[in-house]
């Protein structure tokens, strides 16, 4: 199992991306509103404050979806349509996608005992 991890930079793509877990088969994952660190130091940390010219264009808040899944594959296909919903991944301001392994978890939708 893995723990899919995705921010989201440009919150009005959400809809398509959550669209995009379905159509691979993910039926279930955690939304969360979340700071970039840039973002947070800039306007919230009064020395980095000369900053702020640097942030111009930047979307202050994103969205972190979490979901653990069983299949690798998905992983990719998820990946593929993801980067071309957010206008390629590899740009920077699209979003953040990365896995980590999972050795237990229990209560994930459609998990059979």
């Amino acid at each position: 199992m893995r723990l899919i991890v995705f921010t989201l930079n440009q919150e009005e793509l959400l809809e398509r991306v959550l669209e995009a877990y379905v159509e691979v088969g993910i039926s279930g994952a955690t939304i969360l509103d979340s700071e970039g660190m840039g973002r947070f130091l800039t306007y919230e940390v009064p020395l980095f404050a000369d900053f702020r010219q640097f942030m111009k264009g930047n979307k202050p808040y994103n969205k972190t979806i979490l979901s653990v899944v069983e299949d690798d594959e998905i992983i990719h296909r998820l990946h593929e349509i993801l980067d071309e919903v957010c206008g390629g991944l590899s740009s920077p301001g699209t979003g953040v996608l990365y896995s980590i392994p999972v050795d237990f978890a229990v209560g994930l939708v459609g998990q059979e005992e």
